[in-house]
């Protein structure tokens, strides 16, 4: 009885998603017909077609996982992380019809972007300490890794423990940052004080920005992923 769902969810999805179509279609060729000189509306058009896309094949990837829900440690972080195509589809979707709410729309995004990535982190994480019990030990014995451009100035983290806390560190320090500078963001929008691609040094947005970038860097150049390729899985 505890697995009944699943005979009779892949069928439930089909049929809504038939059932959305046949109300959102109509629904997008109508403003494209009133509304045929702006361009934007046709963006909004063309971009409908690329999410009614996107969005049940993520969903249905997501509906396997939970089928098939063999290895909870690390499907959980990967249903997470697929999340991201139907949020982003969405949001993008949103943005191109209504421009000027854009921003509301972005904050949701960005915010879920940071929890995607801690997912990320997560799920390299359950497996390497799943299928290597011993990976501090193993880290110790293995070549010092150096930064990489534009870390490379910097003093090598010392392998073990140490290295996995640091670049747990590097990356995690993103998904706060990330929250706080959207919020302060939304908040600049709401004071007429943000300035969105506004580079003059009364608007926030050149601030944030920089802020952003930095963080970004220090977690995309993060030398977490040297793990993989020096724990010969």
């Amino acid at each position: 009885m505890h697995f009944i769902w699943k005979k009779w969810v892949k069928p439930a999805f089909i049929i809504i998603y038939v059932v959305g179509l046949c109300v959102g279609l109509p629904f997008i060729i109508l403003n494209l017909r009133n509304e045929p000189t702006q361009s934007m509306i046709f963006a909004w058009f063309v971009g409908g077609f690329f999410v009614l896309g996107a969005i049940p094949i993520s969903l249905w990837t997501i509906l396997e996982h939970l089928i098939n829900y063999t290895k909870p440690y690390l499907q959980r972080n990967i249903i997470r992380i697929l999340w991201m195509v139907p949020i982003y589809a969405t949001n993008a979707w949103f943005a191109l019809r209504f421009p000027h709410t854009a921003i509301y729309f972005d904050t949701l995004r960005e915010c879920y972007e940071a929890y995607a990535i801690y997912n990320f982190l997560a799920f390299l994480l359950n497996y390497l300490r799943r299928e290597y019990p011993e990976l501090n030990q193993h880290l110790e014995q293995k070549q010092q890794v150096k930064h990489i451009p534009p870390l490379c100035c910097c003093r090598p983290w010392p392998m073990g423990s140490q290295f996995i806390e640091h670049c747990r560190h590097g990356v995690l320090q993103y998904t706060v940052i990330r929250p706080i500078t959207t919020i302060i963001a939304l908040i600049c929008e709401v004071c007429g004080v943000y300035g969105e691609t506004n580079f003059s040094y009364k608007y926030a947005y050149v601030y944030l920005t920089v802020i952003n970038n930095i963080s970004q860097v220090v977690r995309k150049v993060n030398p977490f992923l040297f793990i993989l390729e020096r724990t010969e899985l």
